[in-house]
């Protein structure tokens, strides 16, 4: 029985009908299968069937599976399918040339179908991870998306506010993998918008008390939408939901949290969301000029904002100003 949610399709390319016997007899009973003899054949099904991992001779007549590995990766249709050679070649060069068009694994002849299984089930995970991962991240944008528009927002805030973030992250010692989680996480920052009435979110003029009172709970809604999570990029999201409204000197909300007792990650969405929304036009005000909203930072230094981090983010201001002309606003 498959280990994977469906029968992942497996395409076997060899020209030795015994090769492709003993492929059957080993993957029959966990995968489906489709069988080529020759390198033309295998493009062929490669483009109808799009499979989920090939196994592929390397000495074949017409064409190598060297040249029948490029010719798949040199396709957007095929190029993400994982090529495992199957061959009698053993030596070093050989596996450095079938990594180098593309391949992601050796199996050599003669060959040990329970090492065939292993190592096709260890490929086919990696894809399916890497496919769950994408996925999720898919969902966290179209959230934060969800939570811009009901905002009167464009998606391009959460585009540049992110970018923003990453760079700051790695200006204050994130290393890349921690930078990009906060890229992917930041977008997440307004989410408990959703919960907040449109009357409150889209008023044109001055909240009153009351208002403000319901809106300042996005941020613990923000954090209930997103839930508990040990670590990765969803615990940073919710961290950032939950902490990017709060002040160095502790006048934010909805905790009153001051100075290091902010997670890092809220410190620094609060100065790229803020300095964003400022040099943006928004229904209830003209966008600041870049320097009216750096002059703002400057005097928010020690109240607002972490003065360390407002002063590593107005040294990347030819970055800053980049992310921005990259994704303006439509005029």
């Amino acid at each position: 029985m498959s280990a994977f949610p469906y029968q992942p399709l497996i395409l076997v390319v060899d020209d030795e009908a015994s090769n492709l016997q003993l492929l059957r007899q080993a993957l029959h009973d966990q995968y489906r299968l489709s069988f080529a003899k020759d390198g033309r054949r295998a493009l062929e099904l490669a483009q109808q069937e799009r499979p989920d991992l090939i196994l592929l001779d390397v000495m074949m007549p017409g064409m190598s599976g060297y040249e029948v590995c490029a010719a798949l990766k040199a396709q957007a249709a095929t190029a993400a399918i994982p090529v495992i050679f199957v061959t009698a070649l053993t030596e070093i060069d050989d596996e450095v040339e079938g990594f180098a068009v593309g391949a992601v694994d050796y199996i050599t002849k003669p060959l040990s179908p329970p090492l065939v299984r292993a190592r096709v089930h260890t490929h086919l995970s990696l894809v399916r991870m890497e496919e769950l991962r994408d996925s999720r991240l898919e969902i966290v944008q179209r959230l934060g998306l969800a939570a811009e528009y009901k905002d009167n927002e464009t998606g391009l805030h959460v585009i540049r506010m992110s970018h923003f973030s990453r760079l700051l992250g790695v200006a204050s010692g994130m290393n890349p993998l921690e930078a990009d989680d906060l890229l992917h996480a930041a977008p997440m920052h307004d989410v408990g918008k959703i919960g907040i009435p449109d009357r409150i979110l889209q008023k044109a003029g001055p909240l009153d008390a009351d208002e403000w009172r319901v809106m300042r709970t996005h941020a613990a809604i923000g954090a209930e939408i997103i839930g508990e999570h040990r670590t990765g990029m969803l615990a940073l999201a919710r961290s950032v939901a939950l902490t990017h409204h709060e002040k160095w000197d502790g006048s934010g909300y909805p905790n009153g949290l001051a100075g290091d007792a902010i997670p890092l990650e809220g410190r620094i969405v609060a100065i790229a969301d803020v300095f964003d929304a400022l040099t943006s036009v928004r229904p209830y005000k003209a966008a600041w000029t870049i320097e009216a909203a750096i002059e703002y930072l400057q005097l928010q230094k020690g109240r607002h904002f972490d003065g360390r981090l407002v002063d590593l983010f107005l040294q990347h201001m030819p970055a800053i100003r980049a992310i921005r002309d990259r994704w303006a606003e439509a005029v």
